[in-house]
């Protein structure tokens, strides 16, 4: 009888063992693969979905969702272009959702939505390609930070850093935009890819950069367990000061002296930029035109700060302009054509100008996109510490 009861609960658990190793298993079907990048530049790009009744593409290159066509395995497709080489934020709206691309493991970080990524080579390489050169390092750090919570940073040391621990190196602060993250410079921006190529062309001094989250607000409610506050309405409305006030306290208290300590980092204004895109440009100039005693060099991409904010928080910028020059190794503005910030960029550009503030500036074609990001990143990287 023992026996017969040890044979069935063995029968049984070999059963169950092999339910649990059945329902493991991911779904499976017909290999998919997308992104497809042809010989001419075309892109094929596919989405498994029997049960579908319409998929699109939505890709950053076309002007509006493109239908996709379904064959007998339940796998839509269309091929799209030819399209210039670059890399572009994509995703399916399979009847009205948007997803992301199960098959393609390149995806965009953000707070508010994951698109994936498509990346067309050019025919020689372009800036951001994995090009035959040295590489750096990409390093994911945890510091403390505001009100009791843990930070987040992803930090690139160029070729050679661990092999010369004797020499120190300038830092570049790098800030991502609206609902981005920390990792979205690296992700997206291709930033230690783009300083690999060149550094190893010789354009570019070696330098280390620092690519802090933006989003304080959002890092505190988060880890407090509170509810992620909407981001602000207004760019220079009363919210959005106080949070690029408290990033700004963050990065001095918290961010600089963490990496200063744990990396071979000159600490003086000489050997400190800070730079970024959007939300990211809003609190690179408020932290460094409040702070000029701490950068000496400063980059915005797609942002600005209005003339009415100039002159009520940072009125020393204008009213000495020869002091604001002497100080500034380099303040560089640029923006797209088409970028929504367009407008605002261009009067802070003249407002700069009229108060005989000396600045560098770029306006590209296209809108407000990493790919114009990629543009700024790469003509201002081998300006500074120069």
């Amino acid at each position: 009888m023992n026996q017969f009861l040890t044979v069935c609960m063995l029968a049984v658990w070999s059963v169950l063992c092999l339910f649990g190793i059945a329902t493991a298993q991911p779904p499976r079907g017909p290999l998919v693969v997308s992104p497809q990048v042809n010989a001419d530049k075309t892109v094929t790009f596919r989405y498994l979905a029997p049960s579908a009744k319409e998929v699109k593409l939505s890709a950053q290159f076309e002007k509006a969702p493109v239908l996709m066509t379904k064959d007998g395995q339940g796998i839509w497709s269309v091929t799209v272009g030819p399209v210039k080489p670059d890399i572009y934020p994509y995703s399916f709206q399979v009847d009205g959702v948007t997803v992301m691309d199960p098959a393609n493991v390149a995806f965009f970080p953000n707070e508010r939505f994951k698109a994936s990524l498509a990346d067309i080579p050019g025919d020689t390489p372009l800036v951001h390609a994995m090009q035959d050169v040295p590489h750096g390092s990409i390093n994911y750090e945890y510091y403390p930070s505001a009100e009791g919570t843990t930070g987040s940073l992803v930090v690139y040391t160029p070729p050679g850093y661990d092999k010369s621990p004797a020499k120190k190196y300038p830092v570049f602060y790098l800030i991502s935009g609206t609902t981005d993250t920390e990792e979205t410079f690296f992700k997206v921006g291709h930033t230690n890819l783009i300083l690999d190529n060149l550094i190893a062309a010789g354009k570019a001094k070696p330098m280390i950069i620092v690519m802090p989250y933006g989003n304080i607000a959002a890092r505190v409610a988060e880890q407090k367990g509170g509810t992620k506050p909407a981001d602000p309405t207004v760019r220079d409305g009363a919210d959005a000061i106080s949070r690029a006030k408290a990033f700004e306290i963050d990065l001095l208290t918290n961010v600089i002296p963490y990496t200063e300590k744990n990396y071979r980092a000159i600490a003086n204004r000489e050997s400190r930029a800070i730079g970024g895109f959007s939300r990211g440009g809003g609190q690179t100039l408020r932290a460094a035109l409040g702070n000029m005693d701490k950068f000496a060099w400063v980059c915005s991409y797609s942002s600005y700060l209005s003339p009415t904010e100039m002159d009520k928080s940072f009125s020393q910028i204008g009213a000495k302009p020869e002091a604001t020059n002497k100080q500034l190794k380099l303040l560089w503005v640029s923006v797209g054509s088409d970028d929504f910030l367009y407008k605002g960029t261009v009067e802070f550009m003249d407002y700069l100008k009229a108060k005989n503030v000396t600045f560098k500036s770029l306006i590209t074609d296209g809108g407000h996109t990493w790919m114009n990001v990629k543009k700024y990143l790469a003509e201002t990287a081998p300006l500074l510490f120069q």
